[in-house]
């Protein structure tokens, strides 16, 4: 027979899993054309909360505002040409502007039915004496707001961040640096007994302050006016701080309980080795499963794209074995990491990356040019 406590992870695991079943398409309202550009009925949830969210000191863009009329309605332009065409890429995310400086913010709705313990597990990251130390790559939250016409749902404000990889780095030394943070964060979280359990390349995320006039928040690709490419330094010229998001799916532990064990809950990356099978059904160490994402994600993103990155072989391979008790804890990988680091010159960390399907009149065409950009940046 099962244990009370067993039972109750499986009834947690089971409606954790059934949460992460997308939600249908959402209808246009009034059956509006798909292409039009005008609200989704997502949208409508957001609109419907502009003036509420405002009295709470957040402003969302025109498209939600009381009154708001097409920019292109009468003119020759094409909607998704235009700033307020523009619609969300997930239902549950928007933007906003804080009135009280200005500073562009992400939304967050969820349900807590869903996701009992991201607003807790946020807030405990982003309260002090946590929230000042340096270690600390958790996303910091804001504002928590509880929804005013269902109390079920919960809004998080956060920073306007970036996933890591984009752009790419251009230099080995941009790969470890960006790595080193994402170690020491993720060695934060499981000091303070907290497994992240989906930490894939989606919640892996940079600041904008490589972005000096930062970009549209629902498409990475244009400016806030959707009229160009936005302007970007490179990661060496404005090192980025790199953050660890979204805890929907994360689990905070009693310290007294040195080996915890969890039903498997099925996450971005559907590969991990312990999931597979029969053991979908069997419970495992969610530290070690950790491991395995961040180190899939680096063979997946970087080592099976670039070239000189090799000393990070060795290392990935332990992180992503089949057999999680054979994985090194997150303690062991900042120690190693660093210790392989510690080997390489500044001439290597200054390199350029290489990509594997460049070809070599390309390749050569690029290493000219990165010589002239690492010259200028040690002449300034």
């Amino acid at each position: 027979m099962s244990s009370p406590l067993a039972e109750a992870n499986m009834q947690d695991n089971v409606q954790a899993k059934e949460s992460l079943i997308p939600p249908e398409a959402p209808n246009l309202e009034n059956d509006m054309d798909i292409c039009d550009g005008r609200l989704w009925s997502c949208e409508v949830w957001w609109r419907d909360r502009q003036q509420w969210l405002e009295e709470r000191g957040y402003m969302l863009r025109p498209r939600y505002r009381p009154g708001w009329k097409p920019s292109w309605a009468g003119t020759k332009k094409w909607w998704f040409w235009c700033e307020d065409g523009v619609s969300p890429r997930y239902y549950n995310l928007l933007d906003a502007t804080r009135i009280a400086d200005g500073k562009v913010v992400m939304l967050k709705r969820f349900l807590r039915s869903d996701h009992p313990y991201e607003a807790e597990i946020g807030q405990f990251f982003s309260s002090e004496p946590l929230a000042s130390d340096p270690r600390n790559h958790c996303v910091p939250i804001y504002d928590t707001l509880q929804d005013p016409y269902d109390s079920g749902t919960v809004i998080l404000v956060m920073p306007l961040l970036r996933l890591h990889h984009d752009p790419p780095p251009t230099t080995v030394g941009e790969v470890v640096e960006a790595l080193r943070q994402i170690f020491e964060g993720m060695h934060f979280m499981h000091e303070h007994r907290v497994a992240h359990r989906d930490c894939m390349v989606m919640n892996t995320m940079m600041e904008s302050v490589m972005f000096p006039n930062l970009w549209h928040p629902q498409d990475l690709h244009y400016n806030r006016k959707c009229t160009a490419s936005p302007k970007h330094y490179t990661r060496t010229e404005r090192p980025p701080k790199y953050y660890i998001i979204d805890f929907g799916l994360s689990r905070r532990y009693d310290v007294n309980d040195p080996s915890p064990r969890e039903l498997p809950i099925i996450g971005g990356d559907k590969t991990v080795p312990e999931y597979q099978g029969a053991g979908y059904w069997i419970a495992s160490d969610p530290f070690a499963t950790d491991v395995y994402y961040l180190g899939h994600m680096i063979q997946q993103y970087y080592l099976n794209i670039f070239i000189g990155l090799e000393f990070l072989d060795t290392l990935v391979t332990d992180m992503t074995q089949a057999d999680p008790s054979k994985r090194p804890t997150m303690g062991e990988i900042v120690a190693q990491f660093e210790q392989i680091c510690s080997k390489c010159t500044i001439p290597m960390f200054r390199g350029r990356l290489h990509g594997k399907k460049e070809s070599p009149m390309f390749r050569r065409m690029l290493d000219i040019r990165h010589a002239f950009v690492s010259m200028g940046y040690r002449i300034r």
